[in-house]
């Protein structure tokens, strides 16, 4: 079942996203990597933000939590993750499907450059990778990062967003 995530899950969804985000452990720059990953304040932060948490729900227990933040003209699909016994199993591309729904607003997504299983699970649902200096411009205008995350991310945009913008693909 997926649903909103409520204010009691906090503690669920700040150990999914750890749990998971040990896979960018020595694949994402040393300098961008962190113990835990998300802290407690940034989490709350991102929350505080506008960022509404979907969860994957089976027999009770949050399996996976997708985050949704509509900013400006776009929607973002922010903070990705399912627990990793549960990965490649079909749960984030549920997840990523019903926020897709909940929108028609363009849709981008943020990710590290060297997480390569991250590019390939949006680009297996349609998305694709802007340009590197599309990607610069929509990272500062849409996300709030430190410039290294910048420099060391890319951005992939669904359908909506290239038919509005008629911007051609990255170097996928």
């Amino acid at each position: 079942m997926i649903r909103p995530c409520s204010d009691a899950e906090f503690w669920t969804i700040y150990e999914i996203i750890n749990e998971a985000a040990q896979a960018y452990r020595g694949v994402i720059p040393a300098d961008c990597w962190k113990e835990p990953y998300m802290p407690e304040d940034e989490l709350r932060h991102e929350i505080d933000a506008g960022v509404m948490f979907w969860g994957y729900e089976e027999d009770g227990n949050l399996i996976g939590v997708m985050g949704m933040q509509h900013v400006q003209d776009v929607t973002l699909i922010r903070h990705a993750y399912v627990r990793p016994e549960r990965q490649r199993q079909g749960v984030g591309g549920k997840l990523l499907l019903h926020l897709r729904s909940l929108t028609d607003r363009p849709i981008l997504v943020g990710t590290w450059a060297d997480a390569v299983w991250a590019i390939r699970f949006y680009e297996k649902y349609g998305f694709q990778l802007v340009s590197l200096e599309e990607k610069d411009r929509l990272l500062r205008r849409y996300w709030s990062i430190p410039e290294r995350q910048i420099q060391t991310s890319v951005v992939l945009a669904d359908e909506r967003w290239f038919d509005a913008h008629g911007q051609g693909t990255g170097d996928s």
